[in-house]
């Protein structure tokens, strides 16, 4: 397999940051791209970082986004409070711009979308978030990438160590092994997302849901 040349997002959020410490560490990628708003504090031989304020128009960058075959998708927002049409627009209409532009500029691309576990691929259920999560992954999935996986871990366990994890995971990671235990696909690790999301590039199908399972079956991968 060729050396992955990465693209990830989200890097100031627990799951982008988990994800960027994996390719910084994998003898695998090679290069990684990271766009954020403001940033990540990380510094690596294999890294560069893109500052974009606005992230509903990145054609004003987009020739520096060429030339990458993975794109590690991890921005997101919680629906906790907010209306569909707010959520919608920060979900499914930003994470759909950048895909389109990405897609056309790297037909060798892997494309993995951070959703989560109960998305509701019908796009019809009554939790909205759930919704607008399906329609991101079906509309995702058209788009003509090399590779398209969407990821729907259940609970993660943060990396010891990182700058971003939330803070209130610190009181429960004791209950984690008892969890992971008694229901072994709803709960994964951050570094099996990113391993995971690795070894994607190199899987022999090119569209997939990648339930917790899934992901902790990806992650073993050689």
């Amino acid at each position: 397999m060729d050396k992955i040349r990465a693209i990830v997002t989200g890097t100031t959020g627990m799951v982008g940051e988990g994800v960027l410490y994996e390719c910084l560490n994998s003898p695998k990628v090679e290069a990684v791209l990271v766009i954020n708003r403001k940033p990540c504090g990380y510094t690596h031989p294999k890294l560069k970082e893109i500052i974009q304020a606005d992230f509903f128009n990145i054609t004003p960058i987009q020739d520096q986004l060429k030339g990458y075959n993975a794109c590690f998708f991890c921005l997101g927002v919680s629906s906790v409070g907010m209306k569909e049409e707010a959520y919608t627009k920060m979900t499914y209409t930003l994470t759909i711009h950048i895909a389109e532009i990405l897609s056309k500029l790297n037909n060798d691309m892997t494309f993995c979308y951070v959703s989560g576990a109960s998305t509701d691929s019908t796009e019809k259920g009554r939790s909205m978030w759930a919704r607008v999560k399906g329609k991101t992954e079906n509309d995702i999935m058209k788009l003509p990438f090399k590779k398209a996986f969407a990821f729907r871990p259940g609970f993660i366990k943060p990396i010891p160590g990182l700058k971003y994890s939330h803070k209130f995971y610190k009181y429960i990671n004791w209950m984690y092994p008892i969890d992971r235990a008694l229901f072994p696909a709803a709960f994964c690790t951050l570094e099996e997302i990113g391993h995971a999301m690795i070894n994607s590039v190199s899987l022999d199908k090119d569209r997939g849901i990648m339930e917790g399972k899934d992901i902790i079956e990806l992650a073993k991968r050689n």
